[in-house]
């Protein structure tokens, strides 16, 4: 039962309305964000039109701002903008979808300037933006907008898409566009791809950049930006209309052989009932495996996949399920080739996979793909196998399968643990002390579990040897302290 100290909406509504009001306006004192959600919900409070005219001041405010926000305050830019973004769609929208629509197109127009004057690097404030975008679709529905009206506010965000902030916008709002608005908006596209280029005089090109080429001008750039923009707008809008040969044609016939390109045309050919025509466009495409990386790409060969599938092609398509495995240890193109399997196959399947696991080229690559299966007794000899080329930098993998081997294999965890220790203390890397300190003390409690240790040191002999050749590192000995 909680303590009726403990910070509960229950606990506070004890304290009466007076007496929170108090303390709000107390807490609120010199802290601008707290003071502008508290005027949203007395605005709230009042009307849902009340609520838009404090949000629409707001954005306004935050249009004319000219200050930059570094990192230190870009949590607190996402929050306010936030906050707008969800008084339009959760408030607003309840009571008029029109006046909200409105507002989050203008919400929308803050992207530019805002990202112009703010340090994103870590992508909070563009998730605020990419979710309002997601949203006006539905907005657009519930307010029953003309879909010539809406056709011309998204071509209009598009050509202004200076920061992907309008990605997927014709994807959210294709179904309040109908089939009007999207041969509306195909035909901006068309007349905007057909629009005369003007080229400024020699004299007057800015150069921005140099390239293998030559120099890189402005103007060059700005082509480059709106023939993408309508090529991108015309295949979006031919997957919305479900025009699996318009999508195509927004590429050449060069372009149309990239692996990448292949498979998208592809999968769209199988999903309009036209594998034998997918089968052609996957097998033109300039796949080459060489010998320095053989990864695959597992985009196209998913879609090939699915082509095979598409076309009754089982056995084809487990054949490259299973060499998708053998290159990669991809744990998903091994469950989906073992779950096509007859049953008590798969079971023999699996060992034969498990064992070419162990064998793969990379120890680390096998110890995680042995780890995540599980498959915790092979993940354990294959340590003791490869123990002097564990890699200990890999410290996202290693400390996994420690954890994962600690409890039945002590032994196996124990080695792992002192790859990442090795590691820390040979190249001196102080910011990861503490994690060693850390795992140096596990190694201390498993040894207790480790009846022999074979080939390797005890952990009193192997703390020994540490204590001797990092002996001077005096940080990380005293976190052991």
């Amino acid at each position: 039962m909680a303590s009726k100290t403990t910070l509960t909406a229950k606990n506070l509504e004890a304290l009466g309305a007076e007496r929170l009001a108090a303390l709000l306006i107390e807490i609120s004192t010199g802290d601008a964000t707290a003071k502008r959600r508290l005027r949203m919900e007395l605005a709230a409070a009042r009307s849902p039109t009340d609520l838009a005219k404090e949000v629409r001041k707001r954005l306004t405010t935050i249009a004319r701002s000219r200050s930059f926000v570094d990192w230190t305050g870009i949590r607190s830019l996402a929050n306010d903008l936030d906050t707008q973004r969800r008084a339009i769609v959760e408030t607003v929208a309840q009571a008029d979808p029109k006046e909200a629509l409105d507002l989050l197109w203008r919400f929308m127009d803050l992207a530019t300037p805002v990202f112009g004057r703010c340090d994103d690097s870590n992508g909070i404030v563009g998730d605020v933006f990419r979710a309002a975008c997601h949203e006006i679709g539905g907005l657009a529905l519930k307010a029953k907008t003309d879909p010539s009206i809406l056709a011309n506010h998204v071509f209009d965000a598009l050509v202004a898409n200076d920061y992907g902030q309008f990605d997927g916008l014709i994807s959210s709002v294709a179904p309040a566009l109908e089939q009007k608005g999207l041969e509306h908006l195909k035909r901006h596209m068309i007349d905007l791809s057909n629009k005369p280029v003007v080229r400024p005089a020699e004299k007057d090109r800015v150069q921005i950049g140099w390239s293998s080429s030559g120099s890189i001008f402005a103007d060059e750039i700005e082509e480059r930006s709106r023939m993408s923009t309508v090529r991108l707008a015309l295949q979006q809008i031919a997957d919305a209309q479900g025009d699996v040969d318009a999508f195509i044609a927004q590429y050449d016939e060069a372009t149309r052989k990239v692996p990448k390109i292949a498979a998208e045309i592809a999968v769209r050919l199988v999903g309009a009932g036209r594998a034998e025509e997918a089968l052609t466009v996957i097998d033109a495409a300039e796949y080459r495996r060489s010998r320095d990386w053989d990864w695959p790409d597992f985009y196209w060969e998913d879609a090939r996949i699915a082509v095979l599938e598409a076309l009754g092609r089982t056995e084809d398509a487990q054949r490259v399920r299973w060499d998708c495995f053998e290159r990669s240890l991809s744990a998903a193109h091994l469950r989906a080739y073992l779950k096509k399997l007859p049953d008590f196959d798969d079971v023999e399947a699996e060992e034969k996979a498990l064992d070419h696991a162990e064998r793969y080229r990379s120890p680390l690559g096998a110890l995680s793909f042995l780890i995540a299966w599980p498959a915790l007794g092979r993940a354990a000899k294959l340590v003791i196998a490869h123990a002097a080329d564990l890699d200990g930098d890999h410290y996202e993998i290693l400390t996994r399968a420690a954890e994962a081997l600690a409890a039945k294999h002590p032994l196996a965890s124990t080695l792992v643990l002192r790859a990442m220790i090795d590691f820390t203390l040979g190249k001196s890397r102080s910011s990861r002390y503490k994690h060693a300190a850390r795992h140096l003390l596990e190694c201390s409690s498993l040894s207790s579990a480790i009846a022999d240790f074979d080939a390797f040191e005890t952990h009193q002999a192997y703390e020994a040897r540490l204590r001797r050749e990092h002996g001077r590192k005096s940080s990380f000995w005293g976190l052991m302290e």
